[in-house]
């Protein structure tokens, strides 16, 4: 039977269509595996091994003790919408309605794939930063429409502003904005959300942002761009529970924008996965509602994690580009000799017992050139994994130049 259907763009928009036209799997997956199969340490993909605040668990639990366990309402139930629009006030001054401005979603994900499939259509642009999460290309293929991208380039991981300008035209018709970044931990900065809001005004375009590490900036300030003079009209703000309660199991996510960007979206959203994780609502309802010295100690623990892991691979003489927030740090491996992480990430198993994912596994093809080298190593878990982690790439060195 022939192969054809929306399903190959997707793989292609994902970067994993071969020249073959057969789809290979995720780099996430073929790293995990690599993983399992040996022993190692993986540092490949972005979960955490510990628990969140206990409060959150507890929340589950009575929730499903106390038979909140069939459908939710649609949107999501009225307390965690209201936790939301609370949580929007509360650390960004932005008055949301919790009845017709605030989405539940299965994960930062779906709000994507609805917010997307909703709003954009063929022959329309999206832009995003490159690199990017693997999803978006996937995503924004399956509309039909066409992603250009504005490069990130190292060290600083921020856009030019010519070429945040020259990515934007009359077709565009959504700018993702993913703050803090995933994979280079880059806060990006008021002047550069500010130029994007511009843009996206003058071209009538809708902003979308991804901003699930809101809360795990350690170095800088996130501020997000509906907060920003002329953007809360043309504006839909996602974020999740997963990355801040360390739940990235419970899929609970949602979203904020005008009423009429909500409801459009909802009608997406409801043919997607119509609605989940019951239990779980009310429990990201508590999560929000905790002190702030909870989250400010959530993200404080991050960056003493980024710190164990940022100097032991400085030490283990990888040149380190250190990130703002989230969970990874992006690691060069030229100066050890080894110019193709690639390469480089299917032998650490073996080198040192520890796994990590190239950069390049987030960047077209044909934009390669000043990522080959880089390497994102999650630092979201236990300080003594981190620490023998550390203590196994320092054998990377002494395998200089067997895989360059």
């Amino acid at each position: 039977m022939r192969q054809t259907g929306p399903w190959l763009r997707a793989a292609e928009g994902a970067m994993l269509l071969g020249p073959d036209g057969v789809p290979a799997p995720t780099v996430f997956a073929e790293m995990s595996a690599l993983a399992a199969a040996t022993g190692a340490i993986n540092l490949g993909q972005g979960f955490p091994d510990e628990d969140g605040p206990a409060e959150v668990l507890e929340a589950a639990v009575q929730a499903i003790r106390a038979g909140a366990n069939q459908y939710p309402p649609g949107r999501g139930t009225p307390d965690l919408r209201a936790a939301v629009a609370e949580h929007q006030a509360r650390w960004y001054g932005l008055v949301v309605d919790p009845d017709r401005e605030v989405l539940v979603t299965a994960g930062a994900t779906e709000a994507l794939a609805a917010t997307l499939l909703a709003l954009v259509e063929p022959g329309d642009e999206v832009v995003t930063f490159e690199p990017f999460y693997d999803a978006y290309g996937a995503l924004i293929r399956l509309t039909g429409a066409e992603h250009v991208t504005v490069p990130l380039r190292a060290p600083d991981f921020l856009p030019a502003e010519a070429d945040l300008r020259a990515a934007f035209s009359d077709r565009t018709r959504v700018v993702l904005v993913n703050t803090p970044h995933n994979p280079t931990g880059r806060v990006l900065p008021v002047e550069v959300l500010r130029t994007v809001v511009e843009l996206a005004e003058r071209h009538d375009a809708v902003i979308v942002t991804d901003e699930v590490y809101e809360h795990l900036a350690f170095a800088g300030s996130h501020v997000p761009p509906a907060a920003l003079p002329g953007a809360r009209d043309r504006t839909v703000s996602i974020s999740s529970a997963g990355k801040t309660f360390n739940t990235t199991g419970w899929k609970i996510g949602w979203l904020t924008a005008p009423a009429a960007l909500v409801e459009a979206i909802t009608t997406v959203k409801q043919y997607l996965t119509f609605v989940n994780g019951a239990p779980f609502q009310p429990a990201v309802a508590t999560g929000l509602r905790l002190p702030d010295a909870v989250f400010t100690g959530i993200a404080t623990e991050l960056g003493a994690k980024q710190e164990i892991l940022a100097t032991g691979l400085a030490e283990a003489g990888f040149g380190v580009l250190r990130p703002d927030a989230g969970y990874f740090v992006i690691a060069d491996a030229a100066p050890l000799g080894h110019d193709d992480a690639r390469a480089l990430c299917l032998e650490l198993p073996r080198l040192a017992g520890v796994v990590g994912v190239p950069v390049s596994a987030f960047v077209r093809p044909e934009h390669v050139a000043g990522y080959r080298s880089l390497i994102r190593f999650a630092f979201c878990k236990r300080r003594t994994v981190l620490e023998e982690a550390v203590s196994r790439l320092t054998g990377v060195a002494q395998s200089r130049g067997t895989t360059a």
